[in-house]
């Protein structure tokens, strides 16, 4: 709550600047002192200046969880409002903006409310202390600060599912294969993929629509490596492109390569592949095989105005494959 605190606190090791004309600090201080020098402004404040959401348990678990990765869970500062209540005091002379501050009131916590309900329930658990990171304002009146929340919760854009994935490839198998999809010269997606998650003219499939196709794939072939799981894929959609090159690289004129149809012909997949492997061998994929499988796919038609015109969604993708699959029994 807001109020005058018990005792005043010292925060050492602060560096005061100014943002924009506006006096700040930056520095860090234990975790069970964030949470005693900072409150929450409701959104249901009777002053009608509150603007805070209400706590989400489960984001706060989240990112409790998070921090039991020890040392790999970064995060960045918290943002505070001190509201003129966080005096600052230099060292010496000779280092004016470097100090301590004291602070007689509890700071209003702008930004960073669910890092302090996960780094609670992680102290709590593990009975730790960890340094929080903050970026306190020496004064906002309330509409600056309400502004300023607004722009940060409104303008703000996440970096999307896409690039996420990317960003976890060098730890995630499914990733990491998506990304070779992609970046590999010789892949049939390299042309007509975005990492990104930016869809633009000639690269309508994302690295998410990747992964989640490669998940379908797999689904009953967990047991594989990821290089072998690439292997197969890469062979797979290589034929595929092959044997319908028009149809591959005409995204308007023909149903091939969109999603709905790209994700029936990863669950059909396996079906396919697992036909094109003989019991005396089992790494070696019989390519001619394959290609004889995926030519028998000439009987649908693939034209956008085609019988494909109208399947939509995971309902259309599985209804496909179950006809991919029976024209190959």
């Amino acid at each position: 709550m807001r109020g005058i605190l018990p005792r005043h606190y010292v925060i050492e090791n602060v560096t005061q600047y100014k943002m924009r004309g506006k006096v700040s600090y930056l520095g860090n201080i234990i975790s069970t002192e964030a949470l005693q020098l900072t409150y929450v402004k409701p959104f249901d404040l009777p002053t009608g200046k509150g603007y805070q959401r209400p706590v989400d348990l489960k984001r706060c678990k989240d990112f409790s969880f998070y921090l039991s990765n020890g040392a790999d869970s970064l995060f960045t500062p918290i943002l505070l409002n001190a509201e003129g209540n966080w005096e600052f005091a230099s060292y010496d002379k000779q280092r004016p903006a470097f100090g301590r501050l004291l602070c007689k009131a509890k700071a209003s916590l702008m930004d960073g409310q669910h890092r302090l309900g996960g780094i609670k329930l992680y102290v709590d658990e593990t009975n730790t202390e960890i340094n929080v990171p903050f970026l306190a304002f020496h004064y906002l009146d309330e509409d600056e600060e309400i502004k300023l929340f607004d722009t940060i919760n409104t303008k703000a854009k996440g970096i999307g599912v896409s690039l996420s994935k990317y960003l976890r490839r060098t730890t995630d198998d499914t990733s990491w294969i998506a990304t070779e999809l992609i970046t590999r010269r010789e892949s049939p997606f390299y042309s007509i993929a975005s990492i990104t998650g930016k869809r633009s003219n000639g690269k309508h499939v994302t690295l998410q629509n990747l992964y989640t196709l490669i998940d379908l794939m797999f689904k009953t072939k967990s047991e594989a490596t990821k290089e072998e799981k690439l292997y197969m894929i890469l062979t797979y959609f290589s034929v595929v492109k092959e044997q319908f090159s028009d149809d591959w690289s005409s995204y308007k004129d023909s149903r091939l390569t969109h999603i709905v149809c790209l994700n029936a012909l990863g669950i059909s997949g396996m079906h396919l592949l697992s036909q094109c492997y003989s019991s005396e061998n089992p790494k070696q994929l019989d390519i001619t095989k394959l290609i004889k499988l995926v030519r028998k796919l000439k009987k649908f038609d693939w034209s956008s105005n085609g019988q494909l015109k109208y399947i939509k969604g995971k309902s259309g993708s599985k209804a496909l494959a179950n006809d991919i699959i029976s024209v190959n029994i």
